[in-house]
């Protein structure tokens, strides 16, 4: 007898942690390819860089998208007043971790720093905030707005749920929206004159903001878009190959130098993408589930920490390249392979490291308090 196309709701993975270890295994990578890509290799090192360098840009969309479908499995259907204790929650399981990486980047690795640098307390507290002091920080400014904004997800959730004709109507206006927010964002900043003065919108949570309200509508009606992904998995596939194909010459019609600059999220083949990935992720992710694979609890604890993971990777890399991987210029493919491999490892190891560490601390001083 075949098994109802429905998602158990008491599994021990779910969308969202694939989605999350997918994105963070991915931009480990990116931050990889881009430090490789400084030391000049030839031509045809960059081509194929380049290729893989679009394979992987996804990983900001994937993350909002499972952190906005997770965030709503666990919490729906909280209101307002459940807004303090969800901030409770937040602030020790995304902001301290990023404060302290912050400071550690800021501190000690103050070269990595984007746009500019800091030179006064000023500007110190400005490039803090602002996602700057790293390559891969502007993620956090923009995705804690999301933390931030996440009644508003509830208040739609609540709206959508049950109501076919209202999840319709939002995804309709979402798209529509989010098509005018490309094409002035491309006017303006990415082909206009305001690529300096604005560059502060690509960390905006309206660029992302149609992964989170997918993330949402995608929880509230997973059944069924599980079944019509199912069903559409080969026309998913051939779409993907199609836009592969569509990014690639995007990237490529800069000429070379290769740069990455020239493969912004914001333009509408990288939405596709991101979005045919994301389904490529939830069709194999959910039949997993269904079928409740052996591999869901590692696909949990790889997801519980690779926020933290994520938050750490930039730090290992520079690391790993003042201690040998610089040596390797001129072999860019073995130092892709080696850093890459090894920052992966350093950073989910430091993540759960220091987990138990700051636990073992708390657990210390709550018995000591106790008997006092």
């Amino acid at each position: 007898m075949q098994r109802p196309f429905t998602i158990p709701k008491n599994s021990v993975a779910d969308l969202g942690d694939y989605l999350k270890m997918c994105a963070c295994t991915a931009v480990m990578l990116q931050s990889v390819l881009a430090l490789v890509l400084s030391t000049q290799p030839s031509t045809a090192t960059q081509l194929g860089m380049g290729v893989l360098y679009d394979l992987v840009k996804f990983t900001a969309p994937a993350f909002i998208f499972g952190i906005l479908y997770t965030s709503t499995r666990l919490s729906y259907p909280q209101t307002v007043s459940h807004y303090p204790q969800h901030l409770h929650q937040q602030w020790s399981a995304l902001f301290v971790p990023t404060i302290w990486w912050t400071f550690a980047y800021l501190l000690i690795f103050p070269n990595v720093q984007q746009v500019t640098t800091y030179h006064s307390v000023g500007s110190f507290i400005w490039q803090f905030i602002n996602g700057n002091a790293a390559p891969h920080l502007w993620y956090n400014t923009m995705m804690l707005q999301f933390i931030l904004l996440m009644p508003c997800f509830w208040l739609l959730a609540r709206w959508v749920n049950h109501q076919p004709s209202h999840a319709w109507l939002v995804t309709g206006l979402t798209i529509v929206g989010y098509a005018a927010w490309l094409w002035f964002y491309d006017a303006n900043v990415w082909h206009g004159a305001q690529t300096q003065n604005w560059y502060l919108l690509d960390r905006l949570f309206i660029s992302f903001v149609i992964y989170g309200i997918f993330g949402v509508l995608t929880w509230c009606y997973q059944d069924v878009l599980a079944r019509w992904l199912h069903r559409g998995r080969w026309l998913i596939g051939l779409a993907l190959l199609a836009v592969i194909g569509w990014t690639t010459q995007q990237l490529f019609s800069h000429g070379t130098p290769v740069s990455f600059a020239n493969a912004p999220y914001y333009q509408p083949s990288m939405t596709l993408y991101a979005l045919l990935i994301i389904s490529v992720i939830a069709i194999i992710g959910w039949h997993q589930i269904r079928q409740q694979s052996r591999v869901l609890p590692v696909v949990h604890w790889l997801a519980t920490y690779a926020y933290r993971a994520y938050l750490a990777n930039v730090f290992w890399l520079q690391a790993l390249w003042r201690l040998g991987g610089q040596s390797l210029t001129g072999h860019p493919w073995l130092q892709i392979i080696g850093c890459y491999v090894l920052t992966w490892l350093l950073a989910f190891a430091s993540a759960y490291g220091f987990h138990v560490a700051w636990s073992t601390v708390k657990q210390r001083l709550f018995t000591t308090q106790t008997a006092h």
